[in-house]
């Protein structure tokens, strides 16, 4: 759709700096009434930040704001929502043990003389969910609700005041196929009174299910924008992505390495779980690489934790050399020798206040088993090795691994791992912000880890590490694998394809 002549909202030059990081670099954001407009970008890209200037939760260092082609200042998000800007976050921010009228009302409760007409609040209540067609017990308890009703009651909620301005933030994540259409029915009719919808989402075929507008944001600064038509898959990921994509990439890894023999290390069918990660197949041998690639959210991560066994499966089939297994925990993956480097490496990797010896020896001490403890003398000496093996930059063992740099922290997770000798080793954005002498030394420390047969799971939102080190990419798009590429026809263009219309 065609912008109106006097759009909505318009922020010009918008720029916000935090210590040592311009989330925001004099970005521009136009918005029409009537529309729903996706912002998309992947993490750092500034998504999160412009919606905070514009409904008051942050207040920008430059740039304007203007609604409805008044200059406004957005001091607090009280203010916004006396504006008509109001938002939905993904985790919905009620009170589960509230009733649903409760919530819709809470500090809107009808009241006469200081006492609160339950009544009243009921009909408001229904009246302000019959305004978007949703029928439901306002009686009940909110938490006693599906995840798609609570969102739709924030969404009830947000609209029962002079809306203009509604932002969603990731509405469908935990929702399943049949909740998205039902809120996407729901937003439709929103639009159609006139209400301009900002919807951040990481789903693609959401965004052009449902989508008029995309505006991509890429490390704090306009990428592009435009219609959906103006705007094809190919287009979009290549916004987000940042580059234009080579046909080819030079170095491509051999399958001398790979035990083609035996069973695999791990070979998952129908793996799935519930509003988490659609059934996938995946299997890895001995000596190979499986590359798991996909734009921010379409499953890697969650790909990664359930064969890792942080989160549990509800569907499907795990074979471990050749032989059926559930897997229940993180440490019962540990101690069939299997690893995990975690994409959050501050909170879900490392114990800051802990010192580089202590975090070396966790995987190492958890496949033992508590009562078979690493002595001191043993502990210092793996220490030592793992220090000089990958080039940890620390002056010694003892310093808290909280103090070393990003790419120091991440080699001392790769040595925790190495340390305790695993059979499969799944790395989850193992380059993701370090430096470029750190990064060149992890994807060279994989290279050999493959060609010394170890089973490697590697995700990454890098594509040129992607083709570099893989023998087959699993491709996954809106948290389901969409594609599998094998040996020579691995390359950028062919990768961004698949993600793009598989």
């Amino acid at each position: 759709m065609d912008v109106p002549a006097r759009p909505r909202v318009v922020m010009r030059g918008i720029t916000k700096t935090f210590p040592g990081v311009k989330a925001l670099d004099g970005v521009d954001f136009t918005l029409a009434p009537g529309e729903i407009h996706a912002l998309l970008g992947e993490n750092g890209a500034g998504k999160s930040t412009l919606v905070k200037v514009l409904t008051g939760v942050l207040a920008a260092d430059a740039g304007t704001v203007e609604l409805d082609g008044v200059p406004i200042r957005v001091a607090s998000p009280a203010a916004a929502q006396d504006l008509g800007i109001n938002t939905v976050y993904q985790e919905v921010n009620l009170v589960p043990t509230l009733s649903v009228a409760e919530n819709l009302m809470l500090e809107r409760q009808s009241s006469r003389f200081g006492l609160i007409s339950w009544r009243k609040t009921r009909e408001r209540a229904e009246a302000a969910l019959a305004r978007l067609k949703i029928h439901v017990d306002v009686g009940r308890s909110l938490g006693s609700c599906s995840l798609a009703i609570q969102q739709l009651v924030a969404i009830a909620r947000a609209l029962d005041r002079d809306t203009r301005v509604l932002v969603l933030d990731e509405p469908t994540a935990s929702l399943d196929a049949h909740e998205v259409e039902g809120l996407f029915t729901v937003l439709r009719d929103i639009r159609a009174r006139g209400i301009a919808i900002v919807f951040i989402t990481h789903f693609i075929d959401q965004v052009y299910a449902i989508a008029d507008r995309i505006t991509v944001l890429r490390n704090g600064r306009f990428a592009g924008t435009g219609t959906i038509a103006e705007v094809p898959r190919m287009r979009l990921v290549t916004l987000m992505l940042g580059k234009q994509i080579e046909s080819h990439y030079a170095e491509r890894p051999t399958t001398e390495s790979i035990d083609q023999t035996g069973a695999p290390v791990i070979a998952a069918t129908g793996l799935g779980r519930a509003r988490w990660l659609e059934p996938i197949d995946l299997s890895v041998r001995a000596g190979e690489v499986v590359g798991l690639a996909g734009l921010l959210g379409s499953g890697r991560t969650e790909t990664a934790k359930l064969l890792f066994g942080a989160e549990r499966a509800d569907k499907g089939s795990l074979v471990i050399d050749g032989v059926p297994v559930t897997l229940r925990s993180p440490g019962q993956a540990i101690r069939m020798g299997f690893g995990f480097c975690p994409e959050d490496r501050k909170h879900e990797g490392l114990i800051l206040d802990l010192s580089v010896r202590e975090n070396l020896i966790l995987a190492l001490q958890c496949r033992r088993g508590w009562w078979n403890r690493v002595g001191q003398a043993e502990q210092n000496r793996i220490a030592a090795e793992m220090i000089a093996a990958l080039g940890i930059a620390t002056p010694d063992a003892e310093k808290p691994v909280g103090q070393l740099s990003g790419g120091n922290q991440q080699k001392v997770i790769l040595a925790r791992w190495l340390a305790a000798k695993p059979r499969l080793l799944i790395l989850d954005e193992p380059t993701r912000g370090i430096d470029i002498g750190a990064h060149a030394e992890i994807v060279g420390l994989i290279r050999r880890l493959c060609r010394e047969g170890l089973a490697l799971i590697v995700a990454s939102s890098e594509l040129e590490e992607i083709v570099a080190f893989s023998h087959r990419v699993a491709v996954l798009r809106d948290r389901r694998k969409v594609s599998e590429i094998v040996g020579a026809d691995i390359t950028q263009s062919t990768i961004v394809e698949a993600i793009a219309n598989s």
